[in-house]
């Protein structure tokens, strides 16, 4: 299948790889709907499929040209978030959310970091890059759990401000031990190598509000629903592009142009526009990530991922539960807020790519299996369980079978 398609001109490889790409998606997603999975797990299976590495569907250069699609993906999972950061909500809880978010992000990071370190014995630098890693929690899978089964309440407030809160902490985190990783393995580490990642996402994050503050005066109200979102669309393009430039993930700086953009003008109406026009940048997102994983690497790199796996998913729990405790927090965010912040793949998937152009191959590639290794598995049951977790608190209601009917009806 591949010597077909790779004798065919580069245009025409392209669009046929997109369309196995997402046609297989779909067709996951009709398998995973029989056993409820969520549809992110079924993205993840048809990529893994139709990759390079097993079926073959798709050529690993069209794989490697499409990486951007990470970086779009992301942005507009970062601005859609941005609408649960609301002043008045922040004012009301904002403080239980960081201790919260502190309690179960940094001591997953840590615990997973030295584990890492003495049962393997890696480098301390390398280590810690993946504690850094092991901080995040996949806002996509979170997100698009969520919209599948229309979870509102309580509960998917507090899971969305923490899982917003503990990517700023990872970004942050890894942006600088990145940095001091890669200046490392070339021969040394200076003052500099700490300082610029902070800068740039401090700057990141004061041109974030800025868009935000932008689209807030281009959007008048007599602007048609098309030009709002080509604004919208192309301000989050731009920001991204500007991230890339100097190395850091747009993830921080979208989510701060979301955040400014729905508190300067309570339009949610945006947010539903932007809802309608990503499925299909985020089941390429998915299946992509997929397709990157060399089922081959494993056998050198399989336990460690397997071993971060479970390290993290422990500390996830652990970490949760006694922050709801320590904010005296609701019984039922206490049990279930840890099996909800499970998923991780967008995010980490994403700084995987980025640590992988920074440091040597063999340990960029290392790095890079690792973390896609562990994706499969945390997307393969996060989903899953954040399902579990968000309707065991109520948030997701069950319907009657008239409603079930109307709305599995389009679906098919």
């Amino acid at each position: 299948m591949i010597k077909y398609i790779e004798g065919l001109d580069v245009n025409i490889q392209i669009l046929l790889s997109l369309c196995f790409i997402l046609l297989a998606g779909f067709g996951m997603t009709r398998l995973t709907n029989l056993v409820k999975l969520p549809k992110v797990s079924g993205f993840i299976i048809a990529g893994i499929l139709i990759g390079p590495h097993v079926l073959g569907f798709v050529p690993e250069r069209m794989i490697d040209g499409m990486s951007f699609i990470s970086d779009v993906a992301l942005a507009f999972i970062a601005f859609g978030i941005g609408k649960y950061f609301k002043f008045s909500v922040l004012k009301h809880g904002g403080l239980k959310v960081i201790i919260l978010t502190l309690m179960e992000s940094i001591p997953a990071g840590v615990v997973t970091a030295v584990a890492l370190k003495y049962i393997f014995s890696l480098d301390w630098s390398f280590a810690i890059l993946l504690g850094s890693i092991a901080a995040t929690t996949a806002p996509a899978s979170t997100m698009m759990t969520i919209k599948q089964y229309k979870a509102k309440g309580d509960f998917v407030n507090t899971l969305l401000q923490v899982v917003a809160l503990d990517n700023v902490i990872c970004l942050f985190a890894f942006s600088v031990v990145l940095a001091i990783c890669g200046a490392h393995y070339e021969g040394g580490v200076g003052a500099t190598d700490v300082v610029m990642p902070i800068v740039y996402n401090i700057g990141g994050i004061l041109l974030g509000a800025l868009c935000g503050w932008i689209l807030n005066i281009m959007i008048t109200p007599s602007r048609s629903d098309d030009s709002r979102l080509i604004l919208m669309v192309a301000l989050l393009l731009g920001l991204s592009g500007a991230c890339a430039i100097v190395d850091i993930s747009p993830l921080l700086s979208c989510m701060v142009f979301g955040m400014v953009y729905i508190n300067l003008t309570k339009d949610k109406h945006l947010f539903r526009q932007a809802d309608k026009f990503t499925p299909p940048f985020m089941e390429l997102f998915f299946i992509i990530s997929g397709m990157n994983l060399d089922i081959t690497a494993l056998k050198s790199v399989g336990l460690i991922g397997l071993t971060y796996f479970l390290i993290r998913i422990v500390l996830k729990y652990l970490g949760s539960y006694f922050g709801v405790v320590l904010v005296k927090g609701e019984a039922t965010v206490k049990k279930y807020l840890g099996l909800a912040l499970i998923p991780q793949a967008g995010v980490a998937i994403g700084l995987a790519f980025l640590g992988s152009r920074a440091l040597p191959k063999e340990l960029g590639d290392t790095l890079l299996t690792i973390i896609l290794s562990s994706s499969v598995l945390y997307e393969l049951i996060g989903p899953a369980c954040a399902k579990y977790a968000i309707f065991r608190s109520g948030d997701i209601k069950k319907k009657k079978k008239n409603e079930k009917k109307a709305e599995e009806k389009p679906e098919d």
